[in-house]
């Protein structure tokens, strides 16, 4: 049911994809998908989706602002991070970079709720204390992301992920996906009264 309903959604945002393709490829070089290797459920990699926020060799630069890091532990989070292009900063903020990860539900690689995937490299180094948040699908959206996300430490997002773990239904989800919903619904009147 799950990746039905993603197939639905999907064609219903295919004429906003067109819009932000265009967006996205008149705006700065690359591709128009930005596509990495994640640890999903159980560690196994897969390739995951994202409209491109960021230039072209984003994954080069890197390693010149690791020194900027804004995340403890063994992830790399800046909130204001300067690879980011005009367009796909927007895109980021209010989270529309992440539709084409309802494929990866559709492929049956994610969900619609879980854990966010970590690239390959990061997942890596995850404690293994943490190993439980790995033992169901990946998520689009997290109860990490809906608690505050970047304002978090480590400790506390894999905290949340464990809860996750052990609460995961689907009325818990229902009720996460209403919460992302209403987080994305602020951002974008926050969005819209900052430009008036």
């Amino acid at each position: 049911m799950e990746r039905l309903f993603a197939l639905v959604i999907f064609i219903f945002f295919l004429p906003l994809l067109l819009v932000l393709y265009a967006a996205v490829k008149l705006t700065s070089k690359g591709p128009f998908i930005f596509r990495q290797k994640r640890a999903g459920k159980d560690k196994k990699s897969f390739i995951i989706y994202k409209i491109r926020t960021m230039v072209e060799d984003a994954e080069n630069l890197k390693h010149k602002i690791k020194n900027q890091n804004e995340a403890d532990g063994p992830v790399f989070k800046i909130r204001h991070d300067p690879r980011y292009t005009k367009v796909g900063k927007f895109l980021s903020h209010m989270a529309i970079d992440e539709i084409p990860q309802l494929v990866n539900i559709i492929k049956g690689e994610m969900a619609f709720v879980g854990p966010r995937p970590l690239p390959i490299d990061e997942a890596a180094k995850v404690p293994k204390k943490y190993d439980k948040r790995f033992s169901v699908l990946p998520g689009m959206t997290s109860s990490w992301i809906v608690s505050g996300a970047h304002s978090l430490s480590f400790a506390k997002w894999m905290a949340l992920d464990l809860e996750y773990v052990e609460k995961k239904s689907f009325f818990y989800d229902l009720k996460i996906v209403l919460m992302t919903v209403g987080l994305i619904v602020r951002l974008t009147l926050d969005k819209i009264t900052n430009t008036k």
